[in-house]
């Protein structure tokens, strides 16, 4: 019942994050969740503003939200706020973002799993790779660019699995088990670019039956 609630919570503070962005209240909750879909960017620059602990919990409580299989929840997240650690973490072009967003949000996913045999109540449960891992972190991943969105701020997925240049340099700094990989790093804060989504529809990249 507890977690029945909790999920309530969130569920409500993104859906009234949505609504607050848009300044749509007048809208169906269907079309504001398909505008904050189509209307999603990546924002790599941002303003010195620092988010809430509670804005934090809430991309956070949306990433958990992710479908994950046969419920495995592989992710971790680490929350980096600390500009000495994210200072750490520029080595190219690439990654100079990571100094300059308030907040550092470290997918990581458990590349193994604890799994019962479902045809074997006696027997014990053993540890073994998980494959699901990746599918299951990223779509955290895009759930918490989604509430960012929604909550009018500005993130952007920056990938770390799966290049062992990044992965290894991440791992090394912020002490990520062996077993832990990080997939990817998103820099989030409020936004000081306004870049308009690229229209990605191609019809032509749609099959219907077969190919």
């Amino acid at each position: 019942m507890k977690k029945t609630v909790t999920m309530a919570i969130a569920i409500a503070a993104i859906s009234i994050s949505i609504m607050s962005c848009n300044n749509t209240t007048s809208q169906s909750t269907e079309a504001i969740i398909i505008d904050n879909i189509l209307t999603r960017t990546s924002v790599r620059k941002f303003t010195e503003q620092k988010l809430t602990d509670t804005q934090i919990e809430t991309l956070l409580r949306a990433g958990m939200a992710a479908p994950t299989g046969i419920n495995l929840q592989p992710w971790e997240f680490i929350v980096i706020t600390d500009t000495t650690v994210q200072n750490k973490l520029v080595t190219s072009r690439v990654n100079t973002m990571y100094r300059e967003a308030p907040c550092l949000i470290v997918v990581c996913g458990d590349t193994t799993a604890v799994f019962k045999p479902h045809d074997d109540p006696d027997a014990q449960p053993m540890e073994r790779p998980n494959g699901n891992w990746t599918q299951d972190c990223s779509a955290a991943t895009e759930n918490i660019l989604l509430a960012a969105h929604a909550m009018g701020l500005g993130a952007v997925w920056t990938a770390a699995w799966p290049y062992p240049e990044r992965y290894n340099i991440i791992r090394e700094v912020l002490g990520i088990p062996d077993k832990i990989m990080p997939l990817a790093v998103i820099p989030v804060g409020y936004p000081a670019q306004d870049p308009k989504p690229k229209d990605k529809w191609k019809p032509a990249k749609i099959h219907y039956n077969q190919w």
